[in-house]
């Protein structure tokens, strides 16, 4: 089994909670991992789990053994019941940990419920971080889902198709969205294939054949449901115009590359806008790592209107920190110049080119390195 990264943070948070809510896409690994803690467990989309939960709640309220709810934001009405058995002990820590597959912003019941009674973590599927270095292409190419093929030859892309047509036909019009599963279908292809670029919702809706607020409304769902991620815009007080509208990266390669009909990975690299793949995929790497190591770092990018244009800048520690990704094995002096110049503009500290380069340049804040070399880099960074 992959040893996860997170599972420090995870145990210090029941340490330190009466309860836990381990959120992540379906299929991450949550249960595996909640398995792993040798807790009692209850599956909410299993009917004889639901029952087991409903006859428990005596035994409950005076045994301290962690008890593990999955799919938890499929049974809504366990949520007060909860409420009532951490405030009847509330000093008791470790008692419960839920895991969902939607985010906060969707699983309601959390907001209302369990405010302020329990710690909220996310689950990435697996990183680059958790692997043997020499897997990068294998993680890029296929995504980082334990079913999905990264852990075999198997899966890849069946798995992914196959994956992403459940969540539209049953999932995400379970969590609301009123969209039919064939349009759902649509605008996840729509997305792909607009990975990494500035977001236009009323391009795409005019493709669908609904508004731009209808469309935006389409995506909080498909966000929520931990398919891709919003990366806004850095505000500046700049001379310069700045760009204003964010960008959608798909935050599993794996799922990118089978909407866009990739198989391999020679496939992958004579592709025009592999370049864009590879930066989402740099880019949700540095976010997984830092969110499993517990560090918080307001990820925005930055690019002004003369297309000077920093891909991720991480703020959370002092000055921002600027990060360029680039597809090149051999960075040239000019992009870390043209890297420098831009991160003067937002007063950034470190700067750092990611690319494939097998040997890291360091000269005071500039560096060039490679991804496995950036992990220590960014934690010695964001614990100075």
């Amino acid at each position: 089994m992959i040893s996860r990264l997170l599972t420090n943070l995870l145990t210090d948070r029941l340490k330190n909670n009466p309860a836990v809510a381990l959120l992540g896409a379906r299929q991450s690994g949550k249960t595996t991992l909640a398995k792993s803690l040798n807790g009692k467990y209850f599956d909410m989309e299993n009917p004889g789990d639901r029952l087991k939960l409903d006859l428990s709640w005596p035994e409950l309220e005076s045994n301290d053994t962690l008890c593990i709810i999955d799919e938890a934001q499929t049974a809504p009405d366990i949520f007060p019941r909860l409420r009532g058995l951490i405030d009847a002990r509330r000093k008791t820590n470790g008692r419960f940990l839920l895991l969902g597959s939607v985010g906060p912003a969707l699983m309601t019941q959390v907001s209302e419920s369990l405010a302020g009674r329990l710690s909220l973590l996310e689950l990435s599927p697996i990183l680059l971080s958790e692997m043997p270095h020499h897997l990068l292409d294998t993680l890029w190419l296929k995504g980082g889902f334990p079913d999905g093929g990264v852990l075999s030859a198997a899966g890849f892309p069946t798995w992914q198709l196959d994956y992403l047509q459940l969540l539209s036909q049953r999932d995400l019009p379970n969590l609301g969205l009123p969209a039919k599963p064939q349009v759902t279908g649509r605008l996840l292809r729509m997305v792909a294939a607009l990975h990494g670029q500035l977001w236009n919702a009323s391009q795409i809706g005019q493709s669908l054949g609904v508004n731009y607020q209808t469309v935006n409304s389409y995506m909080d769902f498909i966000e929520g449901s931990f398919l891709v991620r919003r990366l806004p815009p850095l505000h500046a007080n700049l001379s310069k115009r700045l760009v204003k509208r964010p960008k959608y990266y798909w935050r599993d390669s794996g799922l990118l590359h089978a909407l866009l009909n990739i198989t391999n990975l020679d496939f992958l690299l004579a592709q025009p806008w592999v370049g864009a793949s590879w930066e989402g995929f740099v880019i949700e790497q540095i976010l997984g790592f830092l969110n499993a190591k517990g560090l918080r770092a307001n990820p925005s990018f930055f690019r002004t209107s003369d297309q000077y244009e920093i891909d991720l800048v991480l703020e959370g520690a002092g000055k921002p920190l600027a990060i360029e990704i680039k597809l090149t094995s051999s960075p040239s002096h000019s992009d870390m110049q043209r890297l420098d110049k831009t991160a003067d503009l937002i007063k950034a500290g470190p700067r750092i080119l990611v690319t494939r380069t097998p040997e890291p340049i360091e000269s005071g804040f500039l560096v060039s390195t490679n991804l496995p070399d950036l992990f220590p880099r960014l934690e010695a960074y964001f614990h100075d």
